[in-house]
């Protein structure tokens, strides 16, 4: 026999071998999951389609459609209020929006019971005596109305503390109350408007040394209180009416008869669920006419006001629902994955919401457009999310993302659940659902209507070297800064909490906390054609890139905010010779006193013999050892 068949069948006799030999290695190796991609090594270069990069420009840029949604939204639906009429037109019209350019499986997704449906239909308030003036106001979210037009005089309430609210009593019958003092307008002696300019960026850039205070959690918890209060004074007072000063802005904002109306508006912070309403009618005035009216109540002379808040409540229980759409991935292997965008679809209701946040929703459905006119076949599925009940605490994003991914478990202490959901201790570690790992990541915006000059990157340094090679070639947009600092206040942060890398881009702030945040100065007219067609391009390439690349985009740990408290406390025993604090010691005594008791065993009450246990087929399962 020659060597080449002497090779040939000791071959085939170890290929035989190896059929029929036992698989439990196959079986071991098969029995492990495989890691999601975002666990594996990330590539160190990053390969990107610079011809598509040119296309999205091209379409984004040279062929914008985002003002045509934009007017659409803002002119043709306007203000949408979680639970209005309004939102829900929004929230039908987008989604018809999103299936006429292309997108599948658009619908609206529930995300749970909200609260009170309402809208305003009209509110003036006029002075009669002692000179005729027209004021300028509006109703405060949620107000009851005056049921027509009604006459009384004005009188002044200033509570600070819950001790000052006696000295009221039996005043305020009748009357229309204006509730606290003014706020000192200054001159405007800058800009309104601003863009970052390279000093601004740098500043982003530097990671914060100190932690942020948690001081206005204890502040805002106070305010709750003083607010509750003052709402029981009022509602045993049943004066005619309420007017508040606007809230001061910004940069010399909310004065020349801008003013704020939100829910800091209401005498609580859940005037939207029934139990929780206004008791009386609420006007927010502009700072001007408040303090003018003021002035003369404080120098006795008598004022008196006309008004009529019409409004309607429209069901004590609404649901809020979110609009959902996708791209489906083509992929085989990725398509069950998925990369989303979006941003908050509600708004106040004083004006249209053009950029809080008419803008990040027509930036997506302008995502959306440009992706589907050039006929992209992602690999991932991209997914647009456009949330509701933002402006009351997220519970579009958060709901949906519980639904979907996972969840942090909320303290029902006592003392907790009277909290609103995003200020409660958290009660548990992250609960999180099998498709918290088939998403890549989030993208959002929702910082006004400026153009986007690079991302927050929420502590994840991971994702810095891909995101730096994602913007080179976006340097002459604008785009040209990371930052690893968190940003709050958005829909993102519903990602981030259950580990989904989540992103708000930064961007020019122009005019928003000077004079279109929550006002009612926030009209299309705020909204800055160029602005949102660079914004629109850029989240399209972002969103086309995560799509695409072999991997998901890397993670940073699993979130533990239940070890947060305990991570920020001080230190025990620290400080040689400090006495230790009373509660400490006793709890030192008892340790020490249980560990000299007796362990006796616990009486058992008397049992009946057992009867012979049946045959196992398999060995009984062992406790595991304690560590």
């Amino acid at each position: 026999m020659s060597i080449t068949s002497t090779v040939q069948r000791g071959v085939a006799l170890l290929l035989c071998s190896a059929l029929t030999l036992p698989s439990f290695a196959a079986e071991k190796k098969t029995a492990e999951p495989a890691k999601p991609s975002y666990e594996l090594p990330q590539p160190q270069r990053e390969t990107l389609d610079l011809n598509m990069y040119q296309s999205i420009r091209q379409e984004g840029l040279a062929h914008s459609h985002v003002m045509e949604y934009a007017s659409g939204l803002a002119d043709g639906i306007g203000a949408r209020l979680t639970g209005s009429p309004n939102l829900k037109r929004a929230n039908e019209w987008t989604r018809d929006q999103l299936t006429a350019m292309g997108c599948v499986n658009a619908h609206l997704e529930d995300w749970g019971e909200f609260g009170m449906g309402w809208q305003q239909l009209n509110t003036w308030v006029r002075m009669t005596s002692p000179d005729m003036a027209v004021l300028i106001a509006q109703a405060a979210p949620w107000s009851p109305a005056t049921n027509g037009p009604v006459t009384a005089q004005a009188t002044v309430a200033e509570i600070k503390e819950a001790k000052d609210v006696d000295q009221y009593r039996g005043k305020l019958g009748g009357k229309v109350v204006f509730l606290g003092a003014p706020w000192e307008v200054k001159l405007v002696d800058k800009p309104l408007s601003k863009t970052l300019d390279e000093s601004d960026l740098k500043k982003l850039e530097e990671y914060p040394l100190k932690p942020p205070s948690e001081e206005w959690r204890k502040d805002f918890t106070k305010r709750m209180e003083l607010r509750e209060k003052i709402s029981k004074l009022i509602a045993d007072e049943k004066p005619v009416a309420i007017v508040v000063p606007s809230r001061e802005m910004r940069d010399m904002g909310a004065t020349g008869g801008t003013f704020i109306d939100d829910s800091g508006a209401d005498l609580n912070s859940f005037a939207y669920q029934h139990e929780h309403m206004n008791p009386v009618p609420i006007a927010v005035m502009a700072i001007e006419n408040y303090a003018r009216v003021y002035r003369l109540v404080k120098a006795r002379v008598p004022v008196t006001l006309e008004m009529n808040i019409d409004t309607k409540f429209l069901g004590d229980h609404e649901h809020g629902f979110d609009t959902i759409a996708e791209i489906p991935g083509t992929d085989p292997k990725l398509k069950d994955e998925v990369v989303m965008v979006g941003g908050h679809l509600d708004s106040w209701a004083s004006a249209t919401g053009a950029t809080d946040n008419g803008a990040g929703t027509v930036v997506a459905l302008e995502v959306m457009r440009i992706l589907n006119a050039l006929g992209v076949k992602p690999r991932r599925t991209i997914r647009v999310g456009l949330w509701t009940g933002e402006e009351q605490g997220e519970f579009g994003s958060y709901g949906y993302v519980k639904q979907h991914f996972g969840y942090v478990p909320l303290s029902t202490a006592p003392d907790q659940i009277k909290l609103p959901e995003w200020l409660r201790k958290p009660a548990g570690p992250v609960v999180l659902k099998p498709d918290q790992q088939k998403i890549s990541g989030y993208f959002n915006v929702d910082n006004g209507g400026g153009r986007i000059r690079g991302v927050f990157l929420e502590h994840n340094a991971a994702i810095a070297p891909i995101f730096e090679q994602w913007i080179a070639p976006l340097k002459d947009l604008g785009v040209s800064t990371l930052t690893l600092r968190h940003t709050g206040g958005t829909d993102h942060e519903a990602f981030d909490s259950v580990g989904i890398p989540g992103f708000q881009f930064i961007q020019d702030p122009l005019d928003y906390g000077s004079r279109t945040h929550h006002t009612n100065m926030d009209t299309y007219e705020r909204l800055q054609p160029e602005d949102l067609a660079q914004a629109a391009t850029v989240e399209a390439i972002f969103v086309y890139n995560a799509a695409m690349r072999d991997q998901m985009l890397p993670r940073k740990p699993l979130p533990h905010p239940e070890r947060e408290e305990q991570s920020t406390s001080p230190l025990k025993n620290v400080m040689p010779g400090a006495e230790a604090e009373e509660k400490d010691v006793k709890e030192k005594l008892e340790k020490e006193e249980q560990q000299k008791q007796p362990q006796t065993p616990p009486a058992q009450e008397p049992q009946a013999p057992k009867e012979p246990a049946a045959p196992q087929s398999q060995p009984p399962q062992q406790s595991t050892p304690q560590q």
